[in-house]
């Protein structure tokens, strides 16, 4: 794609589309001379330098890269007109386009009947969600693992719930038979199941959770925010291919909660929340006399706790669907190289004098440490730091990661010979999200060796 072409026709589709209601005056309120953007933008465009390079392979840190360009140019041309998804007359084409990639998340998903929307980010969509536990169950808890994103536990704050933490095996997923003991409480009404945690990407046990649920009454909740894509690689064959059965459980939990912005090319903020059963509609029920006026189809604001929502992030989404559809041949594709990414860099470590793998990817995260002379977890800390720092602060090779703290306890479960003479540790984290990082990671692995030998 040629980006530079298609915002400027972008711009011109905008034009002509705002030809055909008449000329009218610009108020000279809003009028600025070029001379003087041209002086603003330079220094903002200067400010902007202060970030990392998201978009290049040697950025192997956090959950960021940018947009695909048929996501900015989708997101831009809407924006121009920039609807409002809360009601039909906001924005009725980009609510048509909303609505329809909703049905093509539930389709990935494998719901056969849904209702839900887009929202700002996962954060809400996860509390929406348990908005509607809680409402189904009152008075009853949110169970979520240990390494469950932060997020549960705030919101069951928000809501005034309470949550509870369950422990998790060895390779970071909920501990079945621990959470079996909290349900024989009769405490909890909601489990929140994830697949792929933030720290990790460990995929929890959907599949086996579900004769839980039948057993004791629950809901089950699936928080796919970072790794709802994958499914998309559930049962294919080749080294990307992922066990099928916990992503085919998704499609009989009760909600789920997925992120575009994350490996769904789009630009922040993008989430989104399905509910499996629509009738759970009735729990959003509310009157807006100055809103709900231009149709008596459903408006997207009466099943959203949100109100107002950028209709350019469901044409952003629209368009890049089009292109990408979230199909194992389309969207798997480029999740499917990130994954072998993971892989190979996994392999090279496995191989390495200088590093350790901590754990073997199961989505596309990377964990690893530093070999250290004494092996004890107070060097390692110090030592993933200093490869940090030195790695971001080289301007002539520079590489970009980030670090997970993990206590002691789980450390040594997973590597016994580490002595535990502090009560945890650094490693390093690299989440793998750009299909280039597959043929980078041998650059990645050389450079971080460097960093390592020092």
């Amino acid at each position: 794609m040629d980006l530079t072409r298609w915002l400027a026709a972008a711009v011109a589709s905008n034009a002509d589309w705002a030809k055909s209601f008449g000329p009218y005056e610009p108020h000279p309120a809003l009028a600025v001379d070029d001379s003087r953007f041209t002086e603003v933008f330079a220094t903002f465009t200067e400010r902007l330098k202060d970030n990392y390079p998201f978009f290049h392979p040697r950025y192997a840190g956090q959950m960021l890269k940018p947009p695909h360009p048929a996501a900015v140019v989708g997101y831009l041309t809407a924006m121009l007109i920039n609807p409002n998804n809360h009601a039909l007359d906001g924005g009725p084409a980009t609510a048509a386009m909303e609505r329809e990639v909703v049905q093509q998340l539930a389709t990935m998903f494998g719901y056969d009947t849904h209702l839900g929307h887009l929202t700002t980010s996962g954060t809400i969509a996860n509390l929406e969600a348990l908005f509607v536990a809680r409402e189904l169950h009152p008075g009853r808890g949110v169970a979520y693992s240990t390494e469950a994103h932060y997020t549960h536990g705030r919101m069951c704050g928000v809501l005034g719930v309470e949550g509870f933490c369950v422990p998790t095996d060895d390779l970071g997923r909920m501990d079945l038979d621990a959470l079996e003991d909290l349900l024989r409480t009769g405490r909890i009404g909601t489990v929140v199941l994830t697949a792929g945690t933030t720290s990790l990407g460990a995929v929890e046990p959907i599949h086996e959770a579900l004769a839980l649920r039948e057993r004791y009454g629950v809901r089950i909740h699936v928080d796919a925010a970072y790794g709802g894509f994958f499914t998309l690689l559930a049962g294919t064959d080749g080294p990307e291919g992922l066990p099928a059965e916990p992503w085919q459980a998704v499609a009989q939990s009760d909600s789920v909660v997925v992120d575009p912005h994350k490996h769904g090319l789009q630009p922040y903020g993008c989430g989104a929340v399905l509910f499996r059963d629509p009738t759970v509609g009735r729990f959003y029920l509310h009157d807006s006399p100055y809103t709900y006026f231009t149709s008596e189809e459903l408006h997207l604001g009466e099943i959203s706790l949100e109100c107002s929502r950028a209709g350019a992030a469901a044409a952003a989404l629209w368009l890049t669907f089009q292109l990408l559809p979230p199909t194992r041949d389309g969207l798997g594709r480029v999740l499917a190289a990130g994954r072998r990414g993971a892989l190979r860099w996994a392999e090279l470590i496995e191989q390495s004098e200088h590093l350790v793998l901590y754990q073997t990817p199961q989505l596309d995260i990377v964990s690893y440490f530093p070999v250290t002379e004494s092996n004890a977890l107070s060097q390692i800390d110090a030592a993933s730091n200093r490869i940090l720092h030195e790695g971001m602060t080289d301007s002539r090779e520079p590489v970009f990661l980030s670090t997970l703290r993990v206590d002691a306890e789980r450390f040594t479960a997973r590597h016994p010979k580490i002595t535990a003479d502090a009560d945890g540790a650094r490693i390093l984290r690299s989440v793998l999200m750009k299909p280039e990082s597959e043929t980078y990671v041998d650059r990645l692995h050389e450079r971080l060796e460097q960093l390592a030998r020092r």
